[in-house]
Parts: C-alpha cells; sequence; structure tokens
C-alpha cells in the first residue's frame, strides 16, 4: 500500500530534474501522473533544454513502477496548451490531487544589463508558467470537495535574492506571493498550498558554464570540480549541493497525511544556505 493510492498527480517540467524525481517518488506512493515539459530549449538558458527522449524516459520510469501517466510536449507559457493537457488527463484518470507547477529557467546578468526578452522570458516561464498551471487545475480541485494539494518549487533565492540573477529571484519572489495568496483562498475547500525552497539542485540548472562562472569569476572556464568548494561555502552543512531525491522527499512529506495541517508555507530545504548566508 502507498501512501498516494488513487491519488493523480499534474506536474509541469516533467522530463527531467526535479520534475522527473518528483513524478518517480509520487509514483511509487501510489499516484498516476499528468504532466507535460517544453522539450526544448528556452532562448535565454545557458544550458540545454529538455528532450522528447527525456520525456520518454520518465514516461518509462513512471510505468515501471506501476502507474499510468499522461504526459506532453507542451509551454507553461501557452495557457490554452497547458489547460488541454491537464483537461486531457483529467479525462483519463478522472480526478486531480496534487498539483505541482514546477517547471522553471534560471538566467541572469547584473539587473541593468539584462535585455528585456530576456526577463520577459524569465517571468513568462516561472511565473507566468505556475499561474498557467493553477488555473487549469484549481477549478476542477474545488469542485470535487474533498480537499489537495498544491506544491510550489520556490527557490532560496524566493526568500532571499542573489545578485546577477535578479529576475530568477524576483521570478521566486513572485510565486511565493502567489503560493501565499492561492493558500488564503483555497483553505475554506480544505486545499492546501505551499512551496519548496531548495538550495542549489544537482541539475543542469546549476551544472553550466554561467552558474559555475558566477561561483569561480576568478577562472577563465571553471568547471564542475573547480567550483565545490564555493558550492559547498554556501552551507553550513558540508556539502555543496543537494540532490533533485531531497526536495522530493519533502514534496511527498507535504502531501500526504504527515503534512496534513501544514498551508502557506515556504519550506527551506538548503543545507543552512539562508542562515549561513
Amino acid at each position: 500500500m502507498g501512501q498516494l493510492d488513487g491519488k493523480v498527480a499534474f506536474i509541469t517540467g516533467l522530463a527531467r530534474g526535479q520534475g522527473r524525481s518528483h513524478a518517480q517518488t509520487l509514483a511509487r506512493e501510489g499516484a498516476d501522473i499528468i504532466g507535460l515539459d517544453l522539450c526544448s530549449k528556452p532562448s535565454t538558458t545557458a544550458y540545454d533544454g529538455s528532450t522528447d527522449d527525456d520525456l520518454r524516459t520518465t514516461i518509462g520510469l513512471i510505468e515501471e513502477a506501476g502507474r499510468r501517466v499522461h504526459a506532453e510536449i507542451a509551454d507553461v507559457r501557452d495557457a490554452q496548451r497547458v489547460q488541454d493537457v491537464f483537461d486531457r488527463g483529467l479525462e483519463k484518470f478522472g480526478r486531480i490531487d496534487i498539483v505541482l507547477p514546477n517547471a522553471g529557467i534560471c538566467s541572469g546578468n547584473k539587473t541593468w544589463l539584462i535585455d528585456p526578452e530576456d526577463w520577459a522570458e524569465m517571468i513568462d516561464i516561472n511565473l507566468n508558467g505556475v499561474f498557467h498551471t493553477i488555473r487549469a487545475a484549481v477549478p476542477t480541485l474545488i469542485e470535487q470537495g474533498d480537499g489537495g494539494c498544491v506544491v510550489f518549487t520556490g527557490s532560496t533565492e524566493a526568500l532571499k535574492g542573489a545578485e546577477n540573477i535578479s529576475s530568477y529571484s524576483a521570478s521566486k519572489h513572485g510565486a511565493t506571493g502567489l503560493m501565499t495568496s492561492l493558500a488564503r483562498e483555497l483553505g475554506q475547500y480544505g486545499i492546501r498550498v505551499n512551496s519548496v525552497n531548495p538550495t542549489c539542485v544537482d541539475t543542469h540548472m546549476i551544472n553550466n558554464d554561467f552558474v559555475y562562472g558566477l561561483f569561480r569569476p576568478d577562472l577563465d572556464k571553471p568547471t564542475r570540480s573547480d567550483v565545490e568548494e564555493a558550492f559547498t561555502g554556501t552551507h553550513i552543512l558540508p556539502v555543496p549541493w543537494i540532490e533533485p531525491k531531497d526536495v522530493s522527499n519533502a514534496i511527498l512529506y507535504l502531501v500526504t497525511e504527515p503534512g496534513r495541517y501544514i498551508t502557506a508555507t515556504a519550506l527551506p530545504i538548503d543545507a543552512g544556505f539562508i542562515v549561513k548566508s
């Protein structure tokens, strides 16, 4: 018996990284999955986007866990496309219980050097995309009348801010405001709304030249090994970064019985980053 038997989760950014980990974790506990991913590279990131093969791999992992999945290629910036994917998944599975607005990107520069188009893409994916996901799924959660959970993927930068990635920080601060507002609106329906706010997670989002350069500006082309000590120095615990499963386990706690009275909370999973910094 899993903790989520009979439940259905809607996850954006499903194809790899945290999205894949969240899907696997919830599927192992019995949840069926509705999901989507862009499966191409946004124009502003320093790292490659997910691929069709990534999405197929995630679908296979969910099925290996014994669960059903409805997944499509879609862009969270397109509200109607998000709605259509959700509706087709709802038609297949008949309900929704967990919503994880997870899709996001990271890029940056000094604030006054960020191109308006780059700023717009960040906000459009990281904040508007979250709104589109909520708008697609929340009416069904309310209509079902038996509660549910929404967990936003935030960041330590949603709680603190950092130089050189102000557009990212602004998008995540916005998502935190959206989360707390939504929690106030949905509490009357027994629907809980929270966010997880990790430090650097070992995914493509940090494993790229742009982020490495932020941590080791003294080197022309820093490598992963070059930046490990600098990453570690940002934490109380002596680790450079955390794994996607660490965030997934926190989400599992929030969407199951142990977290039943937690709402409107921005939960840090940060190895002490916020306090240390």
